[in-house]
């Protein structure tokens, strides 16, 4: 009996539209080589990329540093 393979867990918002300074994704903060590898990333390495995805997007001033008032 084969077993159903888990979806690799993925931050893909849907809006894959680049920031040219930075080189990330506005919509889920990875570059371009990262999506285009994700699909051979080990989960560990996929999770390892996405805990450090907001503050990298903070640190590229796409993302807000705090939820406004």
């Amino acid at each position: 009996m084969t077993t159903p393979s888990a979806k690799a867990s993925s931050p893909c918002t849907k809006v894959c539209v680049f920031d040219g300074p930075s080189g990330l994704c506005i919509g889920c903060g990875r570059t371009r080589d990262e999506i285009g590898l994700w699909g051979s990333l080990s989960e560990p390495r996929r999770r390892a990329i996405m805990a450090g995805l907001p503050t990298r997007l903070v640190e590229a001033g796409l993302a807000p540093t705090q939820a406004p008032a």
